[in-house]
Order: C-alpha cells, then sequence, then structure tokens
C-alpha cells in the first residue's frame, strides 16, 4: 500500500460502470471491448485511476455484485484476453485500474455457498453466517438493505443464513481464518495480473457483532436490532458497520496483501464517523488510503427514514456535513470526494437545475468538489452533464433495489403510487445507470442494437 508513483492524492478517479459504459458488439451490453475503444476519452479528460465496477462472473441478481466466481469475467463483458487487453491500454495511458473487491458476501451460486448450504458439517459451511431458528422465525430482526429480512431459511441445515442485501447475495464469514485467507488469495491474483488496487465495497461491514455467553456453553449469536418502526422487522445497518473486529480484520489485510504491492485502496464504508475514517485512513496506524463515507448523501433524506424518505435540500446542511469531513481529516486522513456514482442519482439533478441551469450546475458542482482536499471520484457520463430520468412505469426500471421498494411501498404499505414514483425518480439507482450518451445518434451511440436499459431521450442534446 505504498505510494504509487503517480501520487493518488494528485489524480482524479472515473468510475466505469461497465454495462453501461459502450457496447461494442450490439448485444446492448457495455462490455470490456467497448471500454478499450473508448480509452482515450479518459486521457483526454486527465483521469489518472478508474475504478471499474464489478466484471466477474456473476448470476447478476445485483448487477455484478453477486459474484459466483471471482477469478473468471463475466460473458456478456467478454473474456480475461478482452480484460487484459483493457488493463495494457490503461497502462499504455498512464491509468491505473482499480478493481471492485466485493467480499462482505457473495453470489448465492458460488461454489463455497452450494457446498456449504448441503450440510452443517460441510468444510464450508463456517464460510458462511448461520443460526438456528428463534421461536419459529428468524433468528434476528434485520431487515435486509433491498426490503425484506436479512435472514433465508435452508431446508437443507433447518438454519438461516445472513445476507444484508438480496436472498442472493449470502454474507461471508469473516471470523473464519479460512474465508480471510481465500480473500486475500484472491487480492493476490489481480495484483499479479497488474491491476493498481481496489475499491472495496462495504468493507467496514465485513465484522458483525457477536454477542458471546459469557459461560461458554452456548453458541454466539447476533443481537436484535433496536425498534424503531412499526413491525418485526427493523434497519440494522447501523449494527453491522465498523464492528468488533474490523480494524483487526484490516490490518491482517494490510500485512497480507496491501504492504507487498504498489496498490490504491478506497474502502466504502457506510454509516462511518470522521473518527473511524481517520483511523482507517491514517498512513502509519490505518489500512486504506481513502474511504467512501456517505453523510452528504444523506442531506435530502428525513433522519433515520431511509434514503426514499424525501426532503427538501437545506444548503447549508450540505455544507456543514462537506465542511466537518475536509476538517476532521485534514493531516490525519484522507477523503474520496464524489457527488454521485452507480448507487445514486446525477448530481445535477440532485444538487442542481437540469433545466435551463444544467451546464451552470454541472460547472458549479465540478468547481466545489475539485476545490476540495481529497481525491476526486468522477462517475461515467458526469463529465457530459447527465441527468435523471422519470421513467412514469415501474416496468421500466431494472434495480433490485427500486423494484424491491415499490413492490413494499406500494402493495403492502399502500403509500400513494404518486409518492412512491417521486421517489424513485429523485434517488433510483436507475439513474445513473442509463447508457452513456456518446453521440447524437441512434441509442446515443452506446450500442447497435437494443441497450438492456432505456437511453435518456436527451440524449440529442447532452452528449460526448
Amino acid at each position: 500500500m505504498t505510494d504509487a508513483a503517480n501520487d493518488w492524492r494528485q489524480q482524479v478517479a472515473y468510475q466505469i460502470y461497465p454495462r453501461s459504459f459502450a457496447d461494442s458488439n450490439g448485444d446492448g451490453i457495455g462490455d470490456l471491448p467497448g471500454i478499450t475503444a473508448n480509452l482515450d476519452h479518459l486521457e483526454a479528460l486527465g483521469v489518472g485511476i478508474v475504478w471499474l465496477s464489478p466484471v466477474y462472473d456473476s448470476p447478476n441478481d445485483d448487477n455484478g455484485y453477486d459474484i459466483r466466481d471471482y477469478r473468471s469475467i463475466m460473458k456478456e463483458f467478454g473474456t480475461m484476453a478482452d480484460f487484459d487487453q483493457m488493463l495494457a491500454g490503461m497502462k499504455a495511458r498512464g491509468i491505473r485500474l482499480m478493481m471492485d473487491l466485493v467480499v462482505n458476501h457473495t453470489s448465492d451460486e458460488h461454489a463455497w455457498f452450494k457446498q456449504a448450504r448441503s450440510s452443517r458439517d460441510n468444510p464450508y459451511h463456517d464460510f458462511y453466517i448461520w443460526q438456528d431458528p428463534v421461536d419459529g422465525r428468524e433468528p434476528t430482526n434485520w431487515e435486509a438493505a433491498f426490503n425484506g429480512s436479512a435472514w433465508t431459511f435452508n431446508e437443507a441445515t433447518g438454519e438461516y443464513y445472513l445476507h444484508m442485501f438480496s436472498k442472493k447475495q449470502p454474507d461471508l464469514n469473516w471470523e473464519n481464518p479460512k474465508v480471510r485467507q481465500a480473500v486475500y488469495a484472491l487480492m493476490h491474483f489481480w495484483l499479479e495480473k497488474g491491476v493498481g488496487g481496489f475499491r472495496m465495497d462495504v468493507i467496514n461491514m465485513i465484522s458483525k457483532p457477536w454477542q458471546v455467553d459469557s459461560t461458554g456453553l452456548a453458541a454466539p449469536r447476533l443481537p436484535n436490532a433496536p425498534v424503531v418502526q412499526e413491525g418485526f422487522l427493523q434497519p440494522a445497518f447501523e449494527m453491522v458497520t465498523h464492528g468488533p473486529r474490523f480494524m483487526e480484520f484490516m490490518h491482517e489485510m494490510r500485512r497480507e496483501v496491501l504492504d507487498h504491492y504498489d496498490c490504491i485502496t478506497v474502502g466504502e464504508s457506510p454509516c462511518a464517523t470522521v473518527e473511524q475514517a481517520q483511523a482507517i485512513t491514517d498512513a502509519k496506524t490505518g489500512a486504506l488510503n481513502m474511504v467512501f463515507q456517505f453523510e452528504h448523501m444523506d442531506v435530502d433524506s428525513q433522519p433515520g427514514k431511509g434514503k426514499w424518505a424525501l426532503k427538501p435540500l437545506h444548503l447549508p446542511d450540505l455544507k456543514a456535513s462537506l465542511s466537518r469531513w475536509q476538517i476532521a481529516l485534514h493531516g490525519k486522513g484522507w477523503n474520496s470526494l464524489y457527488w454521485c456514482n452507480h448507487d445514486q442519482p446525477r448530481a445535477i439533478s440532485r444538487f442542481g437545475d437540469d433545466g435551463v441551469f444544467r451546464v451552470r450546475s454541472g460547472k458549479m458542482l465540478a468547481t466545489c468538489l475539485h476545490m476540495m482536499q481529497g481525491t476526486p471520484f468522477i462517475y461515467q457520463g458526469e463529465e457530459l452533464g447527465m441527468t435523471n430520468v422519470k421513467w412514469p412505469h415501474i416496468d421500466a426500471y431494472q434495480d433490485i433495489e427500486t423494484r424491491n421498494m415499490f413492490q413494499v411501498a406500494v402493495t403492502h404499505k399502500n403509500q400513494p403510487l404518486e409518492q412512491v414514483m417521486k421517489a424513485i425518480h429523485a434517488k433510483g439507482r436507475d439513474n445513473a445507470r442509463t447508457p452513456m450518451q456518446w453521440t447524437s445518434e441512434a441509442q446515443a451511440g452506446f450500442t447497435t442494437g437494443r441497450p438492456w436499459l432505456a437511453v435518456h431521450d436527451n440524449f440529442v442534446e447532452v452528449n460526448a
């Protein structure tokens, strides 16, 4: 984790969401050759780091964040030879590639989980988190990020397995040293191929808040979340972030892997405090170069009610959040700077005006971002001033989080359809996932076929 020859503190990073970046073969899905063909665009922007969202083999339940094989490329995106060609093209342009490391969970189709769920005696069973039923139902009241329980029952073993996201994304058991060594091995695999580092997905969730019986007679258990809303299920994200062994695990990762390479690291850190960010990014005693924190992403949501509970943006709240993180990390750690990514809506629509003042809003937001201390992360299309979409029907959306929220809100909670769609238009993840708008030609030059997700209808005016 030594400083790169091109110091990452002085670089600009660019996130590529491969499915939506550029399609080279007309199947409507972005791919690795499409990225390679457009590397000159990144070079012209002055990009020094590319964060590439997952391209590993995946069933695609959560658009690649459910990984079936960490050492293979998803067929839709190309081959390992295509990957190597893309990587060589980046290196030739002085661009370092940062892979997306998703190791809080795997796909339920990963070979480890297939074995783990078969029997309590299987050697891979302890690779995941299992609990017996309590009073005939889920072992805790934890709610998953994508709605519903964070626990799913497994008939073969008579247990529940934990998944803080989709039921097809079972959480790994980082308490098991064999899990950690398996993760370190796959990190070595990609670093040996020449990648320049990792963006680590929800990395501060790897240590869970286990409660150990004082007598030593009962197995460790996970606690219930505080009751803050009606019903059995309760939000539990704050309970599972920055757990008791998180820093221990990260220091081990640094010793086992990161210190052996000249690589760049950034950890996605939901619910992180400035003190936690200081600790994990401290150059001497930390383990990561940077963090992605979310405080400024919550300023337009009602406190404690989640991202879909909208409230008008109050500019002093945004200013206070940005200032707090600038002051706290100055001289003590390092921050990543961002307005949007594959999980967030388009910045101009969210923090500016996507109509008459679209261009001025984009320039204003860019000036603010690049004038702060930290490493700026630009999301594809942000340089063009791309904006949110407002599709009228839920059928147009493909994001699992959005579709699950709609189902719960409309079907189970009887919320007004207009209110639910307003929240989706403002915060839905597909806002960021519409295809890159390269030209004013058909399908914005993204594909010669039918795109996997509809192109924004403003592509004639907004394009590269």
